[in-house]
């Protein structure tokens, strides 16, 4: 699964009450919370930021305000603070009420000044009857609701929590169908869940949409290869992974391992076979050999994509022993000892 990746830019915002009691107090106090929040979050010290985002909610809600855009900016900063938890019920809140987040501005030209000023929709319409302003307009933000269902999916399966973010994903799909994060993450929770059928059908779905993934290919090859059916299909997902990222060395590790199959399984019947059917125990040998052979250039791809990688050192001199090769077995020989002994230091 890829790493839940966060972050937006949070804005400034401004807080009018109208004539309501004390709405100069309130509003001194708003502003003091919003600007200690923001500070907070703009110095990624997103453990202090998210309550004083709670704080500002609360005060608007108090009054008549239930924007929910902060309690959102509050999810999103526990989430960057790791603490998930308290992340997963306001983004779980957030999803259930529906919200979206588009929020509707609403501006005016004062003819005087040439200055631009953001109204509330009350004032803006009783502005347009005003000579000293012109040029009224609205926009509206675009809507955070599939950003909602990703991230809180994303952050269900980081608590590894599957079942909770199967409910959520699916939910989600039946708004956006054509999510791909969603339909990466769903894929991600049959695994989490042990459901590998869906997982694989999964994978396959995604790789009929982009191809070119590698790291798809990658994951279908791993599965592919746990069945003896379909180890073939395992090699060739392998090798398209190579194809589209030559330096997969995840990959080349695993077409090492698929091509030469359970060896040590092999070497057991080959030595149980040795003394009473010594012709049957060749034909095991040659076979043997042939494999480590189809093997090898796997295996120089394996080690040439991560040089300092013992494993790929003792794979390559392994196969160079059974390939018989003894100058290669000599160089990997002495690689294996100078990785060893750098590791010790």
């Amino acid at each position: 699964m890829k790493k839940l990746i966060l972050g937006m830019a949070i804005v400034a915002s401004a807080f009018a009450f109208g004539q309501k009691k004390d709405a100069n107090a309130l509003n001194a106090q708003l502003q003091e919370a919003n600007k200690v929040a923001m500070d907070a979050y703009n110095a990624k010290n997103y453990a202090a930021a998210a309550p004083k985002f709670i704080e500002v909610y609360d005060l608007l809600k108090a009054n008549g305000q239930d924007n929910k855009i902060y309690m959102y900016y509050a999810g999103l900063s526990h989430a960057l603070a790791n603490n998930s938890d308290q992340s997963i019920k306001i983004y779980t809140d957030l999803v259930n009420s529906g919200f979206t987040g588009v929020e509707t501005t609403y501006t005016a030209k004062e003819k005087k000044t040439g200055q631009v000023v953001n109204l509330d929709k009350a004032t803006w319409e009783l502005m347009k009857k005003n000579s000293d302003y012109s040029d009224f307009k609205t926009e509206q933000t675009k809507s955070i609701e599939p950003d909602l269902y990703e991230t809180l999916a994303s952050l269900l399966l980081n608590a590894k929590k599957a079942p909770e973010a199967l409910a959520v994903i699916e939910k989600g799909l039946v708004k956006f169908p054509n999510s791909a994060k969603l339909k990466e993450a769903q894929t991600t929770a049959y695994l989490q869940s042990g459901n590998t059928d869906k997982f694989v059908s999964g994978l396959k779905e995604q790789l009929a949409k982009n191809p070119n993934d590698a790291t798809n290919w990658y994951n279908l090859g791993v599965m592919q290869a746990k069945n003896p059916a379909t180890v073939n299909d395992a090699l060739e997902a392998f090798k398209k992974a190579i194809e589209l990222k030559p330096d997969f060395s995840d990959a080349y590790q695993n077409l090492v391992y698929t091509t030469i199959g359970d060896d040590a399984k092999v070497v057991g019947e080959i030595n149980a076979l040795r003394k009473d059917k010594p012709d049957e125990a060749s034909k095991l040998i040659d076979a043997r050999r042939e494999r480590f052979g189809k093997a090898l250039p796997y295996a120089e791809g394996w080690y040439k994509a991560n040089p300092k990688s013992i494993d790929a050192v003792s794979a390559l001199k392994e196969i160079y022993v059974v390939t018989k090769n003894i100058e290669k077995v000599k160089e990997m020989k002495a690689k294996e000892a100078e990785l060893s002994a750098a590791a010790t230091k």
